[in-house]
């Protein structure tokens, strides 16, 4: 996992940190520095941290001014500029923490700098409830009976096909202006995706399903 990036930004903090030593470069916006300090994170760790420091208070901080990439472009959100200094650096597989929570157009801003990139790069959100990722026209996720699988379309998929979830597709389409595919949950080990057309997101529950429900 060496060639891996971990990357916090200023969404809600994660409820516990992953380990640092499985990264090869570690980053954050300085919006998500401020909780990376108060949970005891190893500061020392990070090789940088971007963005405009709006939220920069500049006390004890200041040890760590050389890891400051200042990044003042206000057409581009902290998260998307450390994405492109990401890619200069030569990493393109991130998990990302601190995605979701907090104010929900940031949520959504997130969502669509990830659109943006899932060309380039594979990233990987995770919160204390799911994992959530754009996913290939085919894939195959191993492991998760009796999690929660959502499909999210972006803003539509077509010719979805689904096995091992409990309300399986056949050529099904999804578009965020009539279906989508949230609150499924997987009947087998290995649940499998595939389709046609247009771009989907997954989301992966963390935890097993007790009572699964949909609404």
């Amino acid at each position: 996992m060496r060639d891996k990036v971990l990357l916090f930004i200023n969404g809600d903090a994660p409820k516990s940190l992953p380990n640092p030593e499985n990264y090869g470069l570690i980053a954050c916006t300085d919006g998500a520095f401020h909780y990376l300090k108060r949970m005891g994170f190893p500061l020392d760790k990070l090789d940088f941290i971007s963005g405009d420091f709006d939220s920069h208070s500049g006390s004890d901080e200041d040890m760590y001014q050389e890891k400051f990439i200042l990044t003042l472009d206000q057409d581009k959100t902290d998260f998307h500029k450390a994405l492109e200094i990401i890619i200069e650096k030569g990493f393109s597989d991130i998990d990302v923490f601190g995605g979701s929570g907090g104010e929900q157009d940031h949520f959504l801003g997130n969502l669509s700098v990830a659109y943006t990139f899932k060309d380039r790069m594979s990233l990987r959100f995770y919160d204390e409830f799911s994992e959530y990722y754009f996913i290939p026209k085919n894939v195959t996720l191993k492991g998760v009976k009796n999690k929660m699988i959502s499909l999210y379309p972006f803003p539509s998929a077509d010719n979805i096909t689904t096995k091992g979830l409990n309300w399986p597709l056949t050529k099904g389409n999804l578009s965020i202006t009539t279906r989508i595919g949230t609150r499924n949950f997987a009947v087998e080990e290995e649940v499998s995706v595939e389709y046609e057309s247009g771009d989907l997101l997954i989301f992966v529950g963390i935890n097993e399903i007790e009572y699964p429900s949909i609404y």
